[in-house]
């Protein structure tokens, strides 16, 4: 299981401790592999960017109107924390529902 994330990340962190035999990817240190990126994006659309992130405000307008794959790309911090990659699929954050999938009641 490879958690893309941020290791100074609150939420990541609550993931990490929680889940076992999990492998973290600083985002910000070594970006998300470009066909993971794809495969998230086909999934979660619009959801895997984080507009209420300080590096979305601080975004021009012009920078924001472009295409999202380049701005995650470019800005690996504006993507939706955690994304977890387990054995092809792909999750989303770290609701309810993403830690029922992953770990029953890991909470």
């Amino acid at each position: 299981m490879i958690l893309y994330g941020l290791k100074n990340c609150d939420t990541c962190r609550k993931a990490l401790k929680s889940l076992h035999e999990v492998t973290l990817c600083d985002v910000r240190a070594d970006g998300v592999p470009k066909d993971v990126l794809k495969s998230a994006y086909e999934q979660f659309g619009a959801a895997l960017l984080n507009i209420r992130s300080t590096t979305w405000r601080g975004l021009s307008e012009a920078e924001r109107a472009r295409d999202p794959m380049d701005l995650l790309v470019q800005h690996p911090a504006l993507m939706k924390r955690p994304l977890i990659e387990q054995n092809g699929q792909l999750y989303l954050g770290w609701g309810k529902d993403v830690q029922d999938s992953l770990c029953g009641s890991c909470r």
